[in-house]
């Protein structure tokens, strides 16, 4: 089995401390080893040149008669017994070992009768030199490795910082705010400030009036590459939205005078079939562009409430009657609240239509609190509504209608400050939720 890392281990910033880590720490071994070892052998290699000299000396007075010097003597109880082995076997050596407690470098080398002539050297001083050296390679190897974190830790952090920024600001264009961006100071345009700035059509390009113009700032890194191709992305789609809202507030606009017009002609039609099926058409024409400036009004987020203090349960069935199609309302605990009464008729009185257009009875509307809940015995939303919300000009099925009922009813929740949800029941059947705020 794979082990369980903990959720930080998998962020950028711990994945790159643990990089700069491990780095500086066999960085810091790799030098440690080296310097240990070429000081070493540089001050062992001066003590055993300095032993060696003496045992050669020693070795001139052994020869000459002379009295040997108190550190040195033949066959010594202190010599180590490879070093006598060495001599004794016709060749000079040193070696380092104790001697009463202290570190000695011994030098060792044969004379007459298979015996070993041998000179003690005191190597405390150099001892002490290798250890003093190799605790400040620990404390110096301790003290860049902190270093390298705190600066590594900075720089990382400033990295994640903003890609934990545009990431935010990524999420909040996909909950549908167009106008969020992340503007990074390090992008290769930045824009200037709408205040106060003036543009010359004859030599300064054309620029974004909400933003201001543009002015040249220093070299992209890739996360600013990052945040301008999200900005250039999101100003993109907010264009192309504002385009098509413009275009269907016209269109809607433009067909209303026409279709005041047909609609007269239409009345002054001898009665029959052939005249009724005409109004018919007239009516849902007429619906269907009133729903669209509805939505229009909506996607300019200009709508302002006109609020009062209304009974929920009352409302509620007043909604329904002018429904006129015969749903089941149940209060089972009334609520004042604070809202735009003919705002939520509209919301409720969608909701209703929806339930007995696309689904079955019995359609029960419940209201339990500052909760309003609708409720069908259909087949249920389709999935694409119930993860995403309410599509404009999609239904399923082949089912009539154009798909705007749902989301001016939602439209018109957000202005009210109100949520609507959209879920279905396990044992079938299509249930919308709104939640409205009690006073």
């Amino acid at each position: 089995m794979r082990p369980v890392l903990p959720p930080w281990s998998g962020t950028l910033a711990a994945k790159a401390a643990a990089f700069i880590t491990v780095m500086c720490c066999a960085l810091a071994a790799l030098l440690g080893v080296l310097v240990h070892v070429q000081v070493t052998n540089q001050t062992v290699g001066q003590a055993r040149d300095q032993a060696l000299q003496r045992l050669t000396q020693a070795t001139e007075r052994y020869e000459a008669g002379d009295t040997l010097r108190r550190d040195t003597g033949v066959d010594p109880p202190e010599l180590p017994g490879e070093l006598r082995d060495l001599a004794v076997a016709g060749d000079r050596g040193t070696m380092v070992a104790e001697r009463e407690g202290r570190p000695t470098m011994w030098a060792a080398g044969p004379v007459d009768g298979e015996r070993a002539l041998a000179v003690a050297v005191d190597y405390s001083q150099q001892a002490r030199t290798i250890e003093g050296l190799d605790r400040a390679i620990l404390w110096s190897s301790g003290l860049a490795i902190g270093a390298t974190l705190l600066v590594g830790a900075f720089a990382v952090t400033r990295v994640t910082r903003r890609l934990h920024t545009t990431a935010l600001v990524a999420r909040r264009i996909s909950a549908g705010d167009l106008d969020a961006r992340v503007n990074d100071p390090r992008t290769g345009l930045r824009r200037g400030l709408r205040t106060g700035l003036r543009r010359d059509p004859r030599t300064d390009p054309p620029t974004d009036l909400r933003a201001g113009p543009r002015t040249k700032a220093g070299p992209q890194d890739e996360v600013a590459a990052v945040a301008a191709a999200l900005d250039s992305m999101a100003a993109s789609l907010q264009g192309k939205l504002l385009a098509e809202q413009r275009f269907t507030a016209d269109v809607a606009h433009e067909l209303r005078t026409p279709l005041t017009g047909l609609h007269a002609a239409a009345e002054l039609l001898p009665p029959g079939r052939p005249t009724e099926l005409v109004r018919d058409r007239v009516a849902a024409l007429r619906t269907l562009t009133e729903d669209l400036l509805e939505i229009s009004r909506l996607d300019t987020g200009r709508e302002r409430v006109e609020l009062d203090t209304e009974q929920l349960g009352p409302l509620a069935e007043r909604a329904v009657r002018a429904a006129g199609n015969g749903t089941e309302v149940r209060v089972v605990r009334d609520v004042a609240v604070e809202t735009d009464r003919r705002r939520l008729e509209r919301v409720l009185g969608n909701l209703v239509a929806n339930a007995h257009k696309h689904g079955r009875g019995p359609v029960v509307l419940t209201v339990d609190g500052p909760v309003v809940t609708v409720r069908d015995h259909g087949d249920g939303f389709p999935e694409y509504l119930v993860a995403h919300g309410p599509q404009r000009f999609r239904t399923e099925g082949g089912t009539r209608g154009h798909g705007l009922g749902l989301t001016i009813a939602r439209g018109q929740a957000e202005v009210l400050g109100a949520r609507l949800e959209f879920a279905n029941a396990p044992e079938g059947g299509a249930v919308a939720t709104l939640k409205l705020a009690a006073e």
